[in-house]
């Protein structure tokens, strides 16, 4: 039966297939479909023998006949049942008829494979020519331009402002073909990383320091590109797994420093020197492979054969049909980006990125320094740095696999924000009581854990509670621009003057990831609230939804769509 008979309401039974199918089921959305096909390739493509593999003839004939024929007969005189049930009666066919659940999922694992582990790589290779100066620091980098503790300060805080400047960026992912706009990315802040290591003072490493942080501002809008390929349900894990290389990257910078400073009296080199030039030079190489392998839609992955590119398309559409969720038209739709700008629930998400940046960002350039004062030597304080980074890496793809099984966000964001509140306690508390070193070093597992985790959490429920992906990129640039103003506050929380317990810092750090879990807490029952009004609300037929459309309004009721709590 075509499309447009069923829609029409033709009460006559069409001839069924040998199975019991129907010659043809397309959606429109399916018909909008940017690949031109013939008349027999489109039947071919959604032919009964897709779905033998898990249903039997029997069943599909009684999808086609049972829940289509059925409520099309009898439905003549009333049009308004006759549309509820056309409704129903597509969602199932969509979900039956046009990929099986086996394609759907060779599709995701392929996705997984190729995509994710890439982007996950290049964060890690980001996060590592970002927070490595932290071992250069004690590799003889603020012995040989004679920093001060101020300057320091200074080009950690250079990086945050030229990455907060240029978070408007993430916008540029509707814009540029992403395999383009990621490859000149990576590249140029491999370049500038490599640079690093020619810096002959302050002033020279504060510039590129600066040119780094444009370079990386680009990239912050990865878990927004994700949300092309993935529905909302399954993004937690991914971005878990793309964050979680954060901390495996300050383990790898915290261990190949390790080497480095152990064999740096056999090499004519600087220690730090080397660290830069070792560290950011991948970066170069990889972006030539960005280019070549990073699709910019699910349809031009090259990894994917034909019909897999047209089930990755179709399992987005009838998502985004099921929730009434914004189109995936090239482009930024500028009145949904206003929309989004007057959204409070935006900038309360955007508070708890905040305040967990105070800490994620400020731990990892500080640990080998705080170690080290401890009473450990360089080298030791390198390899100390690593094992807590472990860890987090482990919890952050454990958490954000939980979370998107129960379909819970806050529960974990305030879980882990408690838990790295605790952990900065107790470094504080062990400071104030000039307890043993190893003491103060245990919390710093709970607290790297925590905030590592808050993270990834907080970021995908930004992008799980917009419904468009014009609303998405806005709310992210939204979550950033406010969020990366955590790092100027966590860039002078460790002062040499400090030394060597750091109280104030660490007990600032508990205070802030304290009031994580309250603002989650908090917007956690702002969108309960939500959820209950638009159920409330919910349009009682297609007229109504038809009427706030008419009128040309983006912020319709969203059919179907609720916020993640």
């Amino acid at each position: 039966m075509s499309y447009d008979r069923l829609r029409h309401g033709n009460e006559s039974k069409p001839a069924l297939g040998p199975m019991g199918e129907s010659p043809a089921y397309s959606t429109a959305t399916d018909r909008d479909s940017d690949d031109e096909r013939t008349g027999d390739e489109y039947r071919q493509s959604f032919e009964m023998r897709d779905l033998n593999q898990t249903i039997s003839g029997s069943t599909a004939q009684f999808l086609d006949v049972g829940l289509i024929s059925e409520n099309i007969e009898g439905k003549e005189g009333n049009e308004g049942d006759y549309s509820e049930h056309r409704r129903g009666s597509a969602s199932t066919i969509q979900s039956f008829m046009l990929y099986t659940p086996d394609e759907e999922r060779a599709v995701i694992n392929k996705f997984d494979r190729n995509l994710v582990l890439l982007v996950a790589l290049l964060y890690m290779l980001s996060f590592l020519d970002r927070s490595n100066i932290g071992n250069a620091r004690i590799a003889g980098m603020e012995d040989e331009l004679h920093l001060e503790s101020d300057q320091y300060e200074w080009l950690l805080r250079a990086f945050y402002i030229a990455y907060i400047l240029f978070e408007w960026m993430t916008l540029l992912w509707k814009v540029v073909p992403p395999h383009i706009y990621l490859a000149v990315c990576v590249a140029s802040w491999g370049i500038i990383a490599s640079l690093q290591s020619l810096a002959f003072s302050f002033f020279s490493l504060l510039v590129l320091r600066i040119s780094l942080g444009i370079g990386e501002a680009a990239f912050v809008g990865v878990p927004f590109y994700l949300s092309f390929f993935y529905k909302r349900d399954e993004l937690a894990l991914r971005t878990g797994l793309f964050i979680s290389a954060a901390p495996l990257a300050t383990s790898f910078a915290s261990s190949l420093a390790w080497v480095i400073t152990k064999l740096g009296s056999r090499i004519p080199i600087a220690d730090w020197r080397l660290l830069f030039l070792v560290e950011g030079f991948p970066s170069i190489i990889v972006s030539v492979f960005v280019w070549l392998r990073i699709p910019d839609n699910p349809g031009s992955a090259s990894y994917l054969t034909r019909r897999e590119r047209k089930v990755a398309k179709l399992r987005l559409r009838k998502v985004k049909n099921d929730h009434a969720e914004g189109t995936t038209e090239e482009g930024v739709k500028w009145i949904e980006v206003v929309e989004t700008l007057k959204d409070p629930k935006a900038y309360l998400t955007a508070a708890c990125f905040f305040c967990a940046n105070v800490a994620f960002s400020s731990l990892p350039v500080f640990l080998p320094t705080i170690i080290e004062d401890m009473g450990h030597s360089a080298v030791v304080s390198q390899a100390l740095s690593a094992p807590p980074y472990l860890v987090a890496f482990v919890t952050v793809i454990l958490t954000a696999f939980l979370s998107d099984r129960l379909q819970s966000r806050s529960t974990f964001v305030i879980f882990h924000a408690l838990l790295a509140a605790a952990g900065y306690a107790m470094m504080a508390i062990a400071g104030l009581l000039h307890a043993s070193p190893k003491v103060r070093y245990v919390g710093v597992y709970p607290a790297a854990t925590g905030f590592f985790s808050v993270v990834t959490i907080v970021i995908t429920w930004t992008i799980n509670n917009q419904n468009s992906d014009s609303k998405k990129g806005t709310g992210l640039a939204i979550l950033n621009y406010i969020g990366q103003l955590g790092p100027l506050v966590g860039v002078h929380l460790y002062p040499n003057r400090d030394k060597p317990y750091y109280v104030n810092g660490m007990t600032i750090c508990a205070g802030f990831m304290a009031m994580v879990a309250v603002l989650a807490l908090g917007l956690r029952m702002l969108l309960a609230r939500a959820n209950r009004r638009m159920a409330v609300e919910q349009p009682k037929d297609e007229g109504e939804d038809e009427e706030l459309v008419g009128k040309g309004r983006t912020h319709r009721r969203e059919q179907g769509f609720l916020y993640m709590l």
